[in-house]
């Protein structure tokens, strides 16, 4: 709902309707709190074409199914999704005041982010379909073991390429690095490349998807690979935070107390926008964190009891 004065003013405003938004959604709900949950459609998750490290999924789901399932968890207990994207964050006298895009505010006791980051993706043809095809894979902890033994090659500056192969050699027998720029490993890199036997290939001319591969052009020829992993890094959607001097990381991602808390008294945070292990499993165990902090933090609101006539 739309906020004009201190009469309607909410108890929280949750801002992004991923994994994390909607779970911190649905206890609110529970909480019997009085929020909005305002989302711009670009949750990170959307990504996912079959996840199989996700809890409670033996047979695994889709990104888009699992967030239909948590929309639709949330929506039972009431839940409404405004479509907006918040542009402004402002303090408010006892809260704050939240405008979108297109000139609508919220009023807020206590702002959630749920904000997410955005995936730094490589430019080559046939991205997408890669994805869908599991050519292009994009987070090594969530399905390395569905890599096992694949034809690995790792897309990164060339010494946090080494890195992320060395993780991935626990998966693979073959992992080559391709450098996403020039420069040579550091001596501790090198060595760690030499010991794992991770191939370094020369910087990338082109690449391209095809079918259920990846088809990187070098300098030094043409390879194919089963799955490539581009580690380009993210951008951490923390700006309406960071406006009002919330910390954050040297990603730019949000730094949190133990209730899920930014350094800004009354902002808080979760999901992969905060300083953390970027999974659904972590980014629901923060929303379930957050909500009820906030829920112990606001005035209480009992029900009323019911008097005999």
């Amino acid at each position: 709902m739309s906020a004009a004065s201190a009469d309607d003013r909410l108890d929280v405003l949750v801002v992004g309707a991923g994994p994390a938004g909607l779970t911190a959604a649905t206890y609110l709900a529970r909480f019997h709190r009085r929020f909005a949950l305002v989302d711009a459609g670009k949750s990170r998750a959307r990504w996912i074409p079959t996840s199989h490290n996700c809890p409670g999924f033996p047979h695994g789901i889709g990104g888009d199914a699992l967030l239909d399932k948590l929309r639709a968890q949330a929506e039972g207990f009431g839940v409404s999704i405004e479509d907006g994207r918040i542009e402004r964050l402002q303090r408010d006298d006892g809260g704050f005041i939240a405008t979108a895009a297109d000139g609508r505010a919220w009023r807020a006791r206590f702002v959630l982010l749920a904000t997410g980051v955005v995936d730094v993706m490589p430019a080559m043809d046939g991205l997408e379909a890669g994805i869908a095809a599991h050519a292009v894979r994009l987070c090594a902890i969530c399905d390395g073991y569905e890599a096992s033994d694949a034809d690995i090659a790792v897309l990164a500056p060339v010494d946090v390429g080494i890195h992320h192969a060395a993780f991935l050699r626990s998966f693979s027998r073959t992992v080559a690095v391709v450098p996403s720029e020039a420069g040579e490993p550091s001596p501790d890199c090198a060595r760690v490349a030499a010991e794992a036997g991770i191939e370094l290939l020369p910087a990338a001319v082109s690449m391209r998807c095809e079918a259920d591969a990846c088809v990187v052009e070098t300098e030094a020829g043409t390879r194919r690979f089963d799955t490539l992993y581009p580690v380009l890094g993210s951008d951490a959607q923390s700006r309406l935070a960071t406006e009002l001097g919330a910390a954050v990381d040297d990603n730019g991602e949000l730094i949190v107390d133990a209730r899920m808390q930014t350094s800004v008294d009354g902002i808080y945070a979760v999901g992969d926008v905060v300083s953390a292990l970027n999974q659904i499993s972590v980014a629901m165990g923060h929303a379930a964190i957050a909500a009820s902090a906030l829920h112990r933090r606001l005035p209480p609101n009992w029900r009323e009891r019911q008097v005999d006539a």
